[in-house]
């Protein structure tokens, strides 16, 4: 999973972020965008927020074990995507 992370996250540097698109990222919306991450150990996702700049920042990073993004995992990035800059 860090393996396919990393390979997202260089994309995002030489590409740039606006300019990714599913499958690697998928916006889930109040600024909320998610990093999608699967291998033969399962699906990863990785919640971040654009901030002022270019900047990417991961406000949460978590393993899938069901169908749907969890409540629970998006009430959290919500939280902390508030103390993130826009």
């Amino acid at each position: 999973m860090l393996a396919r992370f990393r390979r997202i996250v260089e994309l995002v540097q030489s590409q740039g972020i606006e300019r990714m698109r599913e499958p690697h990222v998928k916006f889930l919306g109040d600024r909320l965008w998610e990093m999608r991450m699967t291998g033969k150990d399962g699906i990863a996702r990785a919640i971040y927020v654009t901030a002022s700049g270019r900047r990417v920042v991961v406000v949460r990073a978590f393993v899938k074990k069901t169908q749907k993004t969890p409540a629970r995992e998006l009430d959290l990035a919500r939280k902390r995507a508030k103390d993130v800059d826009r």
